[in-house]
């Protein structure tokens, strides 16, 4: 992997205006590549007075022609998880070939829009073969499911990837950036095409258990039903087939995972899109999910804990390896749920560590979300306790 085409580092202190600039400056030329084409940009909290300054100090600094991002409370920066205290990362790329727009939108957009040619006309993007989203979004005023269920239908087989925005949460503020501008509502998303794509992983850190059922009968997010036997039958014959230490993890861990496309021959970890296992009624033999399955989809229970966690984010790397070979990946940004890192792993770095191990070196930004954004199968979704990878490729000349 080349590494030319991206640098990313942290900034540890407060505002002060002159240092600032001497490290974009700095920043800017640590950058080997010919030009930048694209900074992102992740700010702590204790920015928010001073991030239209420091937006523009960026830019004109580190001479960013295309700047967007987010604030967080914690902040990742190639192999670096910083959770506390975080200040601000920066991520400059070199992306030759690519094709990028970015976009603001409203939820008083995702009200108004009536059909997929209301966002083609809105942000001025008729659907691309090979194009895909970099999103980042305020989770306080953006209804995030409808959203993205309207940017399926009007941007279909386009990847979204990224995270929803975080700061400080007794004051539900949080803001997100495009250029020089702040805002306080809604999102901004990337549009990547042209000779670069947009490709990514989604890591819901669960270890399917037990065997795969169609959902046979089921009301709304009450299945009764799976292979024509009690669902809570089938969920007690799941948890019975693990070890007792694989149990004991399990408790309180359980969770429900449901195939999005029934097309595929077999199901593998990734197929599955990731949801609450709400409670079970060992009379009525139902369970309830935070979802809405449907008649005949396909469902598996896991377990999620930091050991299933860490299991699949190695088999969602090297899947994305795998994928990308003959590719040249020039650079990263990784989208991380607040309840993983330290809290969940026990370790420090985590997730962006094992990035580089499978991917790296490459430079690598990203933050810690409030919810994050990724595909299962064709289309997107939000997901929670997720490591969402976005990752700007190009194809190597055969």
């Amino acid at each position: 992997m080349n590494t030319q085409h991206a640098f990313a580092a942290h900034w540890h202190g407060g505002f002060e205006e002159a240092a600032l600039q001497a490290w974009a400056e700095e920043l800017r030329a640590k950058l080997p590549a010919p030009r930048v084409t694209l900074g992102l940009v992740f700010m702590a909290p204790r920015f928010f007075p001073n991030a239209k300054e420091t937006l523009e100090i960026l830019r004109v600094h580190a001479r960013i022609p295309l700047l967007l991002g987010c604030s967080s409370q914690g902040l990742i920066a190639n192999a670096t998880e910083i959770e506390e205290d975080a200040g601000l990362v920066v991520a400059l790329y070199d992306l030759p070939g690519a094709e990028l727009k970015a976009v603001r939108f409203t939820n008083q957009q995702v009200e108004e829009a009536s059909n997929a040619a209301h966002w083609h006309a809105a942000l001025g993007m008729s659907p691309k073969p090979r194009a895909g989203w970099l999103a980042f979004a305020d989770p306080f005023s953006l209804d995030g499911e409808k959203w993205l269920k309207q940017w399926n239908e009007a941007y279909p087989g386009q990847p979204i990837l990224g995270g929803l925005a975080s700061g400080d949460a007794a004051e539900r503020a949080t803001q997100v950036y495009l250029n020089g501008e702040v805002f306080e509502d809604g999102g901004v998303a990337l549009s990547v095409g042209g000779e670069v794509r947009l490709c990514g992983m989604i890591s819901q850190g669960c270890t399917p258990i037990g065997e795969t059922w169609t959902i046979t009968q089921a009301e709304r997010n009450i299945i009764a039903q799976l292979g024509n036997r009690p669902a809570y039958q089938r969920l007690i014959e799941a948890f019975e087939q693990l070890s007792p230490e694989a149990q004991a993890k399990a408790k309180g861990n359980l969770f429900v995972g449901l195939v999005i496309n029934e097309y595929l021959e077999e199901f593998h970890r990734g197929d599955f899109l990731i949801r609450n296992l709400l409670g079970g009624d060992p009379t009525s033999g139902a369970i309830a999910v935070g979802a809405l399955p449907r008649l005949g989809q396909t469902l598996q229970f896991q377990r999620r804990d930091a050991d299933a966690a860490t299991e699949d984010m190695a088999a969602m790397l090297d899947r994305t390896q795998r994928d990308l070979a003959g590719s040249e990946v020039l650079g990263g940004v990784l989208c991380c749920c607040n309840g993983r890192g330290r809290g969940l792993f026990r370790e420090s770095s985590h997730d962006a560590r094992m990035v580089q191990e499978r991917l790296g070196p490459l430079g690598l930004t990203g933050f810690f979300c409030n919810g994050e954004i990724g595909p299962v199968g064709a289309k997107n979704f939000l997901h929670g306790y997720t490591a969402a990878l976005a990752l700007f490729v190009r194809q190597l000349p055969r």
